[in-house]
């Protein structure tokens, strides 16, 4: 069929089962965005303010639905503002599809000024993607996109690019469409490998196993749990793993659990993660444990982490490998009642820190199981990160270890409209909302079910306090704020105020009873830090542990 480089594009994405993008449009982009006025009744063109939200909402629309993401961003500024978003993407295990435009195809490389012109764009799309390509003719469009959608089926889902310039769009020619894109088999382990390992665990005293957002990315939640089961082993998820079964098992338990169990097990199984701290350095159990790594990717398998068994494939494969192996297996002791230990300790240490712990404990009360809370890089984002209880996959999003400050409100949008008919709350400082707050255009515009929450102190401040502690000076940290519920009710949006977890209680509900958005401002005041139930190497003073187990540590 004859037609333009742009109704191939658009097409071809339809192809693939895309229902939702995220973009802007620009005239890099006419004949694309031309091209989707052809399909409108297929797919859906959401357009937000920034280019920055338009890969925000990707990411959160692909995190939270389980398709992929798709924005579309002019080229230049246009891709460089939504970097941010990709990046934050790329480090949590995102499928989404960034559509860049390009300066004419005969102008690129050659320096002459053109407009939204910069050095070398897709070497720069490419630190941000696992795969990226050039569309140089209109022919190319359907197979790119195609292979686009293969490499984020195929392998640990990441971001991936295709630039399209504007001569490649408006170009018409004789294009076929293709099936759409369907991932490669995952990748096989030896047998004797897992036959191997499988022995290891069941000759164990006390196995752990260690579970972080690869196991979320490869959907393992299921033969997670079997696994564990039959092993007895406490589950412990970092922060990127939450969610990987739910808080209620009983052999599940959070980073913060592990300094209780990993002095005690002589065998750790690490699946989807790169197994370091924040620092870049190992995680540790005790002395003499043994250790098997599980990652798609290589490189995560070998130092600085200990010395273990390797095994380079997908994470549910493996496990559910595992638990076949191991069924049967009688376990020495049942580990779960230590467990209980663990997390009664790790509840008083969240008793703590107050009113962050109050706050978080509304949102759990109020959200419903299937409902999702987006954090964000603020107090109460960092209590909910580690206490927050996850009933449900797909149900806490955080910026992974980019930390990207200010994707929270964004990412609910995407993740609202990606998810229509569960509620949808994102918890935001004002500091950090001041990246997106332009954005309550979009929600006035397309009336998600999201309540956005922003705690507002005055200050940006975690950075306050860290210049405090550390310099006993301060500087950058006040901000001047708008009146938040009035610029909130300018937009055309419920908006209120309160000061307390019990105010915010009130309203939260009234706003989750709604099937439209609402605003709720908290004022605040500073906050206590609770870094050192975050991170092993902070030097605040850290909790003495308890033995769960009553019973010396393996090391001695």
């Amino acid at each position: 069929m004859e037609m333009t480089g742009g109704q191939a594009l658009a097409r071809q994405l339809v192809a693939e089962g895309v229902r939702d993008m995220f973009g802007i449009p620009g005239v890099q982009l006419d004949w694309a965005t031309d091209g989707l006025l052809d399909v409108a009744d297929k797919l859906r063109y959401y357009t937000p303010r920034h280019e920055q939200a338009a890969s925000y909402m990707a990411d959160g629309y692909a995190r939270t639905s389980g398709r992929e993401g798709v924005c579309m961003v002019v080229p230049g500024p246009g891709l460089l503002n939504a970097m941010s978003g990709l990046a934050t993407a790329y480090a949590c295990n995102s499928p989404v599809l960034c559509i860049s435009g390009q300066i004419p195809s005969h102008h690129i490389g050659r320096d002459l000024g053109m407009l939204h012109e910069v050095r070398d764009q897709s070497a720069t799309l490419g630190t941000v993607t696992k795969w990226h390509a050039l569309a140089t003719k209109p022919q190319d469009i359907p197979g790119l996109v195609n292979e686009a959608f293969r490499q984020m089926r195929t392998g640990q889902p990441r971001p991936v690019g295709i630039e399209v310039p504007p001569d490649v769009l408006q170009a018409r020619a004789d294009i076929e469409l293709l099936a759409p894109a369907v991932g490669d088999a995952t990748l096989d382990v030896e047998p004797a490998v897992l036959e191997q390992l499988a022995q290891e665990l069941k000759q164990a005293r006390f196995p752990v196993i260690y579970v972080g957002g690869g196991a979320l990315a490869a959907q393992a939640g299921e033969a997670l749990q079997r696994l564990a089961e039959r092993l007895s082993a406490p589950v412990v998820m970092s922060e990127n793993g939450r969610g990987a079964i739910s808080s209620r098992h009983p052999l599940a338990t959070t980073l913060l659990g592990s300094r209780c169990l990993f002095p005690h097990a002589d065998f750790v199984l690490v699946v989807g993660s790169r197994f370091v701290d924040g620092m870049g350095r190992p995680t540790h159990a005790s002395a003499s444990c043994r250790y098997a790594y599980v990652n798609l990717n290589a490189a995560h398998l070998g130092a600085p982490r200990q010395p273990g068994t390797a095994l380079s494939g997908d994470a549910r494969a493996v496990l559910a490998a595992l638990a076949e192996l191991v069924e049967g297996h009688k376990p020495r002791e049942s580990r779960e009642g230590a467990v209980a230990q663990v997390k009664a300790w790790c509840e008083q240490q969240f008793d703590q820190i107050q009113p962050q712990r109050a706050y978080a404990q509304v949102l759990r009360r109020l959200i419903p199981e299937n409902g999702i809370l987006v954090s964000e890089l603020t107090q109460v984002g960092y209590m909910s990160n580690i206490s927050y209880p996850i009933y449900e996959r797909r149900t806490l999003i955080t910026p992974g270890y980019q930390g990207t400050l200010g994707y929270g409100f964004a990412t609910a949008i995407g993740a609202s409209l990606g998810n229509p008919h569960r509620p949808v709350v994102s918890i935001n400082g004002d500091g950090g909302f001041g990246w997106n707050l332009q954005e309550l255009a979009t929600v006035a515009k397309y009336r998600p079910r999201l309540v956005t929450i922003v705690f507002a102190d005055g200050a940006f401040g975690n950075v306050r306090r860290i210049q405090a502690n550390v310099f006993k000076r301060e500087i950058g940290t006040d901000l001047h704020n708008p009146d938040f519920v009035a610029l909130a009710r300018a937009f055309g949006l419920p908006a209120v105020s309160v000061d307390s977890p019990e105010g915010l209680e009130s309203e939260l509900a009234a706003a989750l009873r709604s099937d439209g958005p609402a605003f709720i401002e908290v004022k605040v005041s500073a906050m206590p830090g609770a870094w050192h139930l975050i991170h092993s190497f902070s030097k605040a003073p850290h909790p003495a542990p308890p033995n769960p187990l009553g019973e010396p540590l393996v090391a001695a």
